[in-house]
């Protein structure tokens, strides 16, 4: 099997809409610490495209209200019953900081910061739109020791 794969960077990224994209960027920078690396605005004070970067991971966004050739497959939690079908797992060196930023900003939090059995510890926040982030200290791709 040939891959394609970029190595300088994620090769997954999770892909957003939201109703008021410069409102969930930020969000994102704020109370989770993303960073901006482009925003490209569309037509009425929407984003075209967004692409916010933490560590080597990346999200992309843009407003809802933009077109889209395929509006059928995509919806928004408010458009849905507030509900998500791919929460988006951060991975952080101390959940503590984030964990304190996010109810000092008086975020929803949907899971409280707790040990994880398989690892570090974690939390999930819902941010206004309704999206869900769990933040954890878990890293899949750090070796394990005694490997």
């Amino acid at each position: 099997m040939t891959t394609n794969a970029v190595v300088q960077g994620s090769t997954v990224i999770p892909s957003m809409r939201y109703r008021d994209a410069h409102a969930a960027i930020e969000w994102l920078v704020s109370v989770l610490g993303f960073h901006r690396q482009a925003v490209y605005d569309g037509p009425d004070g929407t984003v075209a495209h967004a692409q916010l970067t933490l560590g080597r991971g990346m999200v992309m966004l843009g407003s809802a209200s933009n077109a889209s050739p395929y509006p059928q497959f995509y919806a928004t939690p408010g458009e849905i019953g507030g509900r998500v079908t791919s929460p988006v797992y951060v991975i952080v060196r101390d959940c503590e900081p984030v964990y304190a930023g996010a109810q000092t900003a008086g975020v929803e939090i949907v899971q409280e910061l707790q040990t994880m059995d398989y690892g570090g510890k974690a939390f999930t926040v819902r941010d206004p739109e309704g999206y869900l982030w769990s933040v954890g200290e878990y890293d899949p791709w750090a070796p394990e020791e005694g490997k």
